[in-house]
């Protein structure tokens, strides 16, 4: 039975819009919760706490921060799709938080909080899900939008540097481009930002030629997918690109940005992705990292939409890290064999396994 270090807390619950239903809301994490309800596995729930200034500092600008800090206790909008109300700014430095608490558990193996089965508390962690509101791949480095005010994978990925990591991954399968992850990150080769999500929709951003600058160069990886891409195309991009490139980097810690709204009943976006298509993912980057990646693989919650999708989806995940094998069914399509040729054709002078 795996060990599974989580991350959630109440606070994440009073982050709501005030002025009517929003996509992004709480009952997003009841139903992640549920999925966690019966799973085969020994859970360790890390305790809350919020992050640092320094921390923050990291990945966004003073700024940022400082414009952040002024809305606390409003209850407005940032822009036509970003809300925060009166607990939000709180919520958003605890996510951030807990998203670095992730990977503290996954480098020390023993985090600090009491575990819900009553075995030692100096158990190994086999891997780390940290189920956060609001999400933050949007977050740039001075500028909030697209649900998000803080940047979590991005701050919970510079501390892992700041404890002495040089190889950080951060694979972002959320179907929206993570443009404020490949923002911070875009000049620093040690950490390689692999994102798949659906071409053409918001933010915009995420063309397979933008590959990072100056250092950086060749360690971001766009992987924009047509609409109606399914298991057996996603399946193909991670056995074409992610995977020989996840091999070849040699991660010392992965982080992914899990968002489940490629899911086929998501209402957010066109793509038609399984429960099981996660699953397949996850046993696919299991796969390609040595031991299956224990006590380096974390996962940080982005978006998904439909609350039933996420609940299978987040259940096949944890049941892939539990050991269940998942594997896509059926052929990529020519159209998404075509998208998947030309990042391939992009990534080789840098990725020489690819393609």
């Amino acid at each position: 039975m795996i060990t599974l270090a989580l991350v959630d807390d109440g606070l994440f619950d009073a982050h709501e819009s005030q002025d009517g239903p929003h996509p992004e809301n709480p009952a997003r994490l009841g139903a992640v919760r549920a999925a966690l309800e019966g799973m085969a596995l020994t859970r360790r729930d890390l305790a809350p706490r919020d992050a640092a200034s320094e921390e923050l500092l990291r990945v966004h600008a003073e700024a940022h921060l400082a414009k952040l800090g002024a809305l606390d206790g409003e209850a407005t909008w940032v822009d036509p799709d970003t809300f925060v109300s009166e607990r939000s700014v709180k919520a958003a430095r605890r996510a951030a938080g807990g998203a670095i608490a992730l990977v503290d558990a996954l480098l020390d193996g023993a985090p600090r909080g009491a575990p819900t089965d009553g075995a030692g508390s100096d158990a190994h962690i086999d891997y780390g899900f940290a189920i956060l509101r609001p999400p933050g791949h949007h977050a740039r480095r001075d500028r909030m939008h697209g649900f998000c005010l803080l940047n979590n994978v991005a701050a919970a990925a510079a501390h892992a540097l700041s404890r002495g990591k040089e190889r950080v991954l951060v694979l972002d399968w959320d179907v929206h481009h993570g443009d404020g992850t490949e923002d911070i990150f875009r000049r620093d080769p040690r950490v390689c930002f692999v994102s798949l999500h659906q071409a053409g929709i918001f933010p915009g951003t995420g063309l397979a030629n933008v590959r990072g600058e100056g250092d950086g160069h060749g360690y971001n990886v766009n992987v924009p997918l047509p609409p109606r891409s399914g298991d057996a195309d996603y399946a193909a991009a991670f056995a074409r690109v992610v995977l020989p490139i996840v091999r070849a980097f040699e991660p010392e810690l992965v982080l992914v940005s899990a968002g489940f709204d490629a899911h086929a009943n998501d209402p957010l976006a066109s793509m038609e992705v399984s429960d099981r298509g996660f699953g397949a993912m996850t046993s696919g980057l299991l796969d390609a990292l040595p031991d299956r990646g224990r006590g380096r693989v974390g996962l940080v919650l982005e978006g998904g939409y439909d609350r039933a999708a996420l609940t299978g989806s987040v259940g096949a995940v944890l049941a892939a890290l539990g050991g269940e094998r998942f594997v896509a069914q059926g052929e990529a399509r020519s159209i998404a064999r075509a998208a998947i040729d030309h990042v391939a054709k992009t990534q080789h002078d840098v990725w020489k396994d690819v393609g």
